[in-house]
């Protein structure tokens, strides 16, 4: 088995680290986050790992994972190419940005290094819930092919259900995960606040969400997004639309710029069956 070293023990490292080791596709070895103390807590989730108070203190390893936010992966390429021993084999590296291709990890290429990226499409709301859920969970890979690779055997051995993704369209890809999940929860936080302020409880505004979110999902995964769209937009019913806009700008201007975008897509959703513009 290969020696896997951590670059940031945040929730996706620490499930994706812990499922590898736990089906014996690595050995862990050294974890590193930006304070001891959240290396130590990893180690002690993981049940193996040797916390480390730098990059520079890490040993040789065959394969990296930098699980580490967007806006660090470049500088802490930069950290570990400037470590590397002249005589250091090259070694495999991955980053789990579902924005950022492989090319963040260009000073490690430059070393010779494979160097890819997998974005796990899963809400990692804590180690502890990802463990449970990864099985069957969708993994975007792209980068250098021994990379991509390494990872589709092994994180097809924790459950993973891998595919490829185009370098080149990968920050579009994201915003389509992001529209997917991320703004679902937006829309919900919307939807509580407004039935809140139009003196809808607490307890039926938890029953009314609840009814709602239900039957979209089952409707949208049974039917998909055009035939399980409904309201007065996907109907054409433009008076209702302006005269309800009306009353959401009262509210909240912001929800309300997001009410009027929905509503205009929707009408392109219902009548053409795409959300793009005409060609």
């Amino acid at each position: 088995m290969k020696r896997l070293n951590v670059i940031g023990c945040g929730r996706v490292g620490q499930t994706i680290a812990r499922l590898l080791f736990e089906k014996k596709q690595v050995t862990l070895q050294d974890l590193h986050s930006r304070n001891l103390s959240s290396a130590e807590k990893a180690a002690s989730f993981l049940g193996a790992g040797n916390p480390t108070p730098n990059v520079a203190s890490m040993r040789t390893a065959e394969v990296w994972m930098l699980s580490v936010p967007d806006s660090q992966i470049a500088n802490v390429a930069h950290q570990l190419a400037d470590t590397l021993a002249p005589d250091t084999p090259p070694a495999i590296a991955f980053h789990c940005s579902g924005f950022l291709s492989a090319e963040a990890l260009k000073p490690l290429h430059a070393q010779g290094w494979h160097v890819a990226s997998v974005h796990p499409v899963l809400n990692f709301a804590a180690p502890e819930t990802g463990i449970r859920q990864f099985a069957g969970t969708p993994c975007a890979l792209e980068g250098s092919a021994l990379a991509v690779e390494w990872l589709r055997t092994h994180l097809s051995s924790i459950g993973g259900l891998c595919f490829d993704i185009d370098s080149d369209h990968k920050a579009l890809y994201h915003a389509a995960a992001v529209f997917s999940s991320n703004f679902t929860g937006v829309l919900q936080g919307i939807a509580q606040d407004a039935w809140l302020s139009s003196g809808v409880s607490p307890e039926m505004m938890q029953t009314l969400n609840r009814a709602l979110l239900t039957s979209t999902t089952e409707n949208l995964l049974a039917l998909g997004p055009t035939h399980a769209l409904t309201g007065p937009a996907a109907r054409g019913d433009t008076a209702v639309v302006n005269a309800q806009s009306a009353v959401v700008e009262q509210w909240n201007p912001v929800a309300a710029q997001a009410y009027r975008a929905l509503s205009e897509l929707a009408v392109a959703l219902k009548q053409t069956g795409t959300t793009l513009p005409p060609p």
